[in-house]
């Protein structure tokens, strides 16, 4: 892994420079923004391999401009990694349902975000990996893993990177049950920080968007959940 483009999307000439000195030895190429709209336009000039977007920015704020991100198709499976001085779970609850992939807490580790950003171009490469080159098929349920695209009979679904990533776990471990943690793990990796509720708030915006086909995921009570072909 190396001359991967990393752009971060910050406010604080301070971050900003800790950052470049943090990042020096990683071999990635670094990009920054000051506010969110220079990063949208430096994103769409120059692409970027994963993002590290501050959510309390001048003007359009991180969750404005995370939802600008998703709108691009050709942005839809792009690591969005969101820094906040706010941990509160609603904070961190509403960047996951906007298609964050991540996030960190301020003040934070410039290690442990160095390993999270590892981690997002990991899972990005997996993404594209050959082996996940399937197209998975129940009912008139359809992903084209390769291509991240889903439907439903003829019908695109529009879903965010993370609740792709759900359903196509499910669907290749059809009546499987999965604990919360398990089904993050498998689609996230260990030691991921993620509560029960922000889990739950996946799982519901993903079965609004399956329609009908959304019955198919099952509340397994005081386990967690399964796709059931049955």
């Amino acid at each position: 892994m190396g001359a991967e483009r990393i752009l971060i999307i910050e406010d604080d000439p301070e971050i900003q420079e800790m950052l470049k000195y943090a990042f020096a030895q990683e071999g990635w190429i670094l990009s920054m923004a000051g506010t969110g709209e220079e990063g949208l336009e430096q994103l769409r000039e120059d692409g970027a391999d994963c993002v590290i977007l501050d959510i309390m920015l001048p003007g359009m704020d991180g969750y404005k401009t995370l939802k600008k991100i998703r709108e691009d198709e050709s942005f839809r499976v792009l690591p969005v990694i969101l820094c906040t001085a706010r941990g509160e779970e609603a904070d961190i609850v509403a960047g996951l349902e906007l298609g964050a992939d991540d996030y960190v807490v301020k003040p934070y580790s410039p290690r442990v975000l160095a390993a999270r950003i590892r981690a997002g171009l990991r899972r990005k490469e997996a993404a594209s990996s050959a082996d996940k080159a399937a197209v998975l098929r129940h009912s008139k349920l359809s992903l084209d893993v390769e291509r991240h695209a889903a439907f439903l009979g003829e019908e695109p679904l529009d879903l965010y990177a993370t609740e792709f990533a759900i359903l196509a776990q499910f669907m290749r471990n059809p009546d499987i049950v999965f604990s919360r943690q398990k089904l993050i793990t498998a689609i996230r990796g260990p030691d991921y920080p993620v509560t029960d509720r922000s889990v739950d708030v996946q799982i519901l915006g993903l079965r609004k968007k399956l329609g009908e086909a959304g019955e198919m995921i099952e509340t397994i009570r005081g386990v967690g959940y399964r796709f059931k072909t049955q």
